[in-house]
């Protein structure tokens, strides 16, 4: 018996395969357990090192919360400067006109070269020299410009090719009814590929959320992954506990920011599917005139 995409396997395939996931289990249950036997050694895992996240407010309070409201507040500046900036030189690439298509292409693809972490130095270092923002808000500043200039070159390439996955019979059909391009990218194509986009979108979003520890490594920025050090050294150097409840709050931050998009995604596309249709399910004949395309030719 065989398939599209495979052989059925025979006897000997199946043993071969039984013996390697069993010894595959016990090779990740003997690091699993060498992992927590070197913990224990090191008395990583005593109840005193972990008691004060559970029994008191103050590491919550005094360091996990105001990095996270930092970490969050990089993030959310960061994305909403870098959309629209990625969404006009995305849009920017495709245009007709050598005059826009070159320069956007070089600002993205030069940027987009540059690790991060660079661009958040020369930024603190720009401003340092030539601004007169105050010492404690310049990393704050260069941590969302370098992350604004990164991302927004990597969601122009999103929207790019969220549009070239765009049947061409979209912007056809838009050429027909007499609508210019720029009428047909902002009310045909970019509506439709904004769906296919979420999904990149939010992981260039979890990247953005990751990327601000990259200012509290180097520029001193106070975000939650920067609290780590005080607050181990503030409860008898719990490193492994400190950094163990940090991560589970970026697993749950990040989570939680691909959960919404995941639902943003099946609620857009169930709108977009009922959208055109009379509550009875036959086809909507009056009103707004909306774009059909059937096998490439505007109707």
């Amino acid at each position: 018996m065989s398939s599209v995409l495979y052989d059925a396997q025979g006897p000997r395939a199946k043993q071969r395969n039984i013996l390697y996931t069993v010894v595959f289990v016990l090779c990740a249950a003997a690091v699993v357990w060498w992992v927590y036997d070197s913990l224990a050694e090191k008395h990583q895992l005593d109840w005193i090192k972990w008691k004060p996240f559970f029994t008191s407010s103050q590491p919550w309070e005094t360091y996990i919360w105001p990095g996270l409201q930092n970490t969050l507040q990089a993030a959310f500046f960061a994305l909403i400067i870098a959309l629209p900036l990625g969404a006009l030189f995305g849009v920017g690439r495709l245009s007709d006109h050598r005059w826009v298509r070159v320069p956007a292409g070089v600002v993205v693809e030069f940027f987009r070269a540059i690790p991060v972490l660079i661009l958040m130095i020369i930024a603190n270092a720009v401003y340092s020299e030539y601004t007169n923002i105050s010492a404690d808000d310049r990393p704050l500043y260069a941590v969302v410009t370098g992350l604004v200039l990164y991302n927004a070159s990597v969601l122009a390439e999103i929207v790019r090719a969220g549009i070239h996955t765009l049947p061409k019979g979209q912007g056809e059909a838009a050429k027909a009814l007499g609508m210019r391009k720029g009428q047909t990218m902002v009310f045909v194509l970019l509506p439709q590929a904004v769906t296919a986009m979420l999904p990149a979108i939010v992981s260039q979003l979890v990247v953005i959320v990751k990327d601000t520890a990259l200012g509290g490594g180097v520029l001193t920025f106070p975000e939650l992954l920067s609290s780590v050090r005080p607050m181990s050294a503030n409860y008898g150097a719990n490193t492994i506990a400190c950094f163990t409840i940090v991560a589970l709050i970026y697993i749950v931050v990040n989570f939680a920011l691909t959960s919404f998009a995941s639902w943003l995604e099946r609620w857009l596309r169930r709108n977009k599917k009922n959208k055109g249709t009379a509550p009875g399910g036959a086809p909507e004949t009056i009103g707004t005139p909306s774009l059909v395309v059937d096998d490439g030719r505007a109707v």
